[in-house]
């Protein structure tokens, strides 16, 4: 199993950035992909949930201004952040539960005040 994380970067408070999320090595469109991130100092944290039939849950501090989508085709998972505040600087990793947690090797993402 292995999920490739990008599109971390640096932007500016009230940007926007796109994360994705490759998996290889599992069906990937029966399972549900998770977006989770850790800032410095904090326990890790799920960002955002997608099921295989699309179904979402979001954490409360990004609700309305993430969005999380899959490409089932391109084996990817999207993560849309508008709207960043430095609050929502982090490393970012993506995460599949099989017979046991499976990390992406995570994205960092720094948002500037």
């Amino acid at each position: 199993v292995q999920l490739q994380a990008s599109g971390g970067g640096l932007v500016q408070a009230g940007g926007s950035l796109r994360l994705s999320c490759e998996a290889s090595g599992i069906m990937f469109s029966i399972n549900t992909i998770g977006w989770y991130r850790q800032a410095s100092g904090k326990q890790r944290e799920l960002v955002a949930r997608i099921t295989s039939g699309g179904g979402t849950n979001y954490t409360d501090s990004v609700k309305g201004r993430f969005t999380i989508s899959r490409d089932n085709v391109k084996r990817t998972v999207y993560l849309q952040m508008n709207s960043l505040t430095p609050e929502d600087t982090a490393v970012y990793y993506c995460n599949v539960h099989l017979n046991r947690d499976y990390w992406g090797q995570g994205t960092l993402v720094t948002v500037s005040s």
